[in-house]
């Protein structure tokens, strides 16, 4: 937690798929530290800051056994938990959610629910669709996936259904990423629509998009603020997924590199916003 002083708004930093730390940092110890950079850039604005762990890891590891045995609502509940806590210690009513990439659906499907203590969301590189469908268009991108298109649309559509694949059935390529101990949590996960949740929350939206973003696109940005008539969007030209500019000739470096700084402006334009949404125009 950064607690500025006389800071009076406050956010959950809720971060993204996979195993990433609260400050950006992936398993492997590498990371660009994102969360850690963030936090930091609303601090320098006079903005609280609560950086979170995923219930099963890093500093969360021993909150269940199973990393894997969770599902959105599970990590809802986590977040609404510490939403509550942070604003007890500011001493406000309510906090805001600033969710990243998955963590921007986790967002919305824990405000939409009517979790208490919410302000209102700032969804930073969220998916628009879901994200079964932003999966696949990932996929396709890739050249090595090609060989495995037909199982990974039985994979896919089956997974979609609420049924389970067996694996024995796929290609051993294919057996670890979409392991047995996984499937419950992406079957839960692919059954979110983040436009139907956009559109069950009536609070305001801070919608953040990159244009570099060869994750999420601005498709998904657009489909967001079409669903909420509180939702306000703003794209970065050369911000990619990872919340940084692009550098031109090291594509990675915005996921692995911490000292390539945070986009300019991104900080000013959280604290803008969640300081007075209604003046922010649409």
């Amino acid at each position: 937690m950064l607690l500025p002083e006389r800071a009076t708004h406050a956010v959950v930093i809720v971060p993204g798929s996979g195993p990433i730390d609260r400050d950006g940092r992936f398993s492997t110890g590498r990371g660009a530290l994102s969360y850690k950079l963030l936090a930091e850039a609303l601090a320098a604005e006079g903005v609280a800051s609560l950086r979170i762990d995923k219930r099963g890891l890093f500093g969360s590891k021993a909150a269940i056994s199973d990393p894997e045995a969770v599902t959105v609502e599970a990590y809802g509940e986590d977040v609404a938990h510490w939403a509550t806590e942070l604003a007890g210690r500011m001493g406000q009513s309510c906090v805001w959610l600033a969710g990243h990439s998955e963590g921007g659906l986790v967002s919305l499907a824990t405000a939409s629910a009517g979790a208490p203590h919410i302000c209102g969301l700032v969804l930073l590189a969220a998916p628009g669709r879901p994200l079964s469908v932003i999966l696949r268009e990932q996929l396709a991108r890739q050249p090595l996936a090609r060989a495995y298109d037909d199982e990974m649309e039985r994979i896919f559509s089956t997974l979609e259904r609420g049924e389970r694949v067996d694996i024995e059935t796929l290609s051993p390529a294919l057996r670890q990423p979409w392991r047995d101990s996984i499937q419950g949590f992406l079957i839960n996960l692919f059954s979110k629509d983040p436009v139907a949740l956009a559109r069950a929350y009536s609070g305001p939206i801070l919608v953040i998009q990159g244009a570099r973003d060869v994750q999420i696109t601005p498709v998904d940005a657009a489909a967001l603020v079409g669903a909420n008539p509180r939702a306000t969007l703003r794209i970065f030209a050369l911000m990619t997924h990872m919340l940084k500019d692009d550098v031109e000739g090291a594509p990675y470096a915005t996921y692995e590199d911490p000292d390539v700084p945070l986009t300019d402006g991104l900080a000013s334009e959280i604290a803008a916003f969640i300081s007075n949404p209604a003046a922010v125009a649409r």
